[in-house]
């Protein structure tokens, strides 16, 4: 039976990372996201909290808690700015992900643990100039020299792609086969030699206060014993990642929500038109309703989805689903925020259009909202349904017991 209740450990977590959000990330958000220049100490201020292997057992160097968990962080970050759950949830929902599935034992040990226990910042290397939502089409090509690969091609909006130092990056191996012909591979980025270069992306329209970068791979160098899965099981393990990736995004989508509720709620509660408060306005009433019953649908759809990913079934309808729904609420409630503080909303002074720049992403990337609406789509209409994956995420609980949400950081330091 589905429990979607939070437990105490749930609820003091929480409410730890929105503390530390509040105290450490906020303030630098609004002259990072004017300068547009990513704050480059963002992940060792997660790392510091535990956060990077929050749902990652311990004998991988994680903190031994669960999906759920991830979810909240997510959503207490992005209640700061989507910047700063970017980094997390491309780092453990994308990156990490892939290792955890679809790596080797070996692998999990030398590759997982360096990223969930904070020392390794990972991110994550599909989108290609001519390859978004048509995958197979990427041209990216990694070619077996003995015991390495030489990649060759270009990424770009790779987020956090130029402060990683590892990307989980896919290419083919075997053009003729199409999709079957991808591969994955941890490109770690000090043993890439000078074949591997990113560079930033500018003149974003929003997450300016994110890294994105576009990554050059000139016959980069990769051992062999860091292709992730076998040869061909490249699109596998891409679209597991983003399962987890867009249950990330959905989760931090009802960071967003909330936070344009929590301020539009105190703007109307602060604000007179002819000696009463905005709020007593129905057409101001019917902005923030939508608000309080979008939060509402975003919370319980990405918490169907991590109940799921916690009991080892797969969430691909399910993740796909609440990105789609909570990143459009994001968006409506961002732009409602605006109007709700009118004038004040249309300067810098109000971080409500900051929010709809920054939502206005999460509509595009890890699969458009087009893509989205197809997939509900060819589910509602039996074209498409969920099948075991050859390697499942494992279910949660762990054999060990969980580290109580208060220890996050010390599980994580030590």
């Amino acid at each position: 039976m589905i429990d979607l209740a939070l437990s105490d450990e749930h609820r003091q977590l929480a409410a730890t990372i929105r503390d530390f959000a509040a105290r450490e990330l906020a303030p630098g958000v609004p002259e990072a996201d004017r300068s547009a220049t990513p704050d480059p100490e963002l992940f060792a201020k997660l790392a510091s909290l535990g956060l990077p292997g929050i749902c990652y057992p311990q004998r991988y160097g994680g903190a031994g808690l669960d999906w759920i968990a991830l979810g909240l962080a997510c959503e207490e970050l992005e209640y700061v700015d989507a910047s700063c759950r970017t980094a997390l949830s491309v780092h453990a929902g994308l990156c990490a992900t892939g290792i955890y599935q679809w790596g080797t034992e070996e692998q999990r040990q030398r590759l997982l643990r360096p990223l969930a226990e904070g020392r390794r910042q990972g991110c994550f290397g599909l989108t290609e100039p001519d390859a978004g939502s048509d995958v197979q089409a990427l041209r990216t090509q990694a070619v077996r020299e003995g015991d390495a690969y030489r990649l060759r091609g270009q990424k770009v909006w790779i987020s956090m792609g130029d402060f990683a130092d590892y990307l989980l990056v896919f290419a083919t191996t075997d053009p003729a086969r199409g999709g079957h012909g991808m591969s994955a591979f941890l490109v770690e980025r000090a043993l890439a030699g000078p074949g591997l270069r990113t560079e930033p992306m500018k003149g974003k329209y929003g997450l300016r206060a994110s890294d994105t970068a576009v990554v050059y791979l000139d016959d980069a160098l990769v051992p062999a014993a860091n292709r992730i899965g076998e040869e061909g099981e490249g699109f596998k393990v891409a679209m597991s990642c983003l399962d987890s990736g867009r249950f990330c995004v959905a989760s931090g989508a009802a960071g967003t929500v909330r936070a344009c509720l929590d301020m539009s709620v105190a703007y109307a509660r602060q604000r007179h038109v002819q000696g009463q408060e905005i709020g007593r306005l129905q057409l101001v009433q019917q902005m923030i309703a939508g608000m309080s019953r979008d939060y509402d649908i975003a919370r319980l759809l990405w918490l169907r989805a991590g109940w799921l990913k916690n009991s080892g079934q797969r969430s691909s309808r399910e993740s796909a689903l609440a990105k789609w729904v909570n990143t459009e609420a994001a968006r409506r409630a961002a732009d409602d925020a605006l109007q709700v503080h009118g004038a004040t909303g249309f300067s810098e002074e109000c971080p409500a259009a900051r929010y709809l720049r920054n939502s206005r992403a999460t509509l595009i990337y890890e699969g458009t909202r087009e893509l989205q609406t197809v997939l509900a789509a060819e589910y509602a209409l039996g074209y498409r349904s969920d099948r075991p994956v050859r390697r499942a995420l494992p279910p949660w609980p762990d054999e060990e017991p969980a580290v109580a949400a208060g220890d996050v950081a010390v599980a994580a330091s030590g």
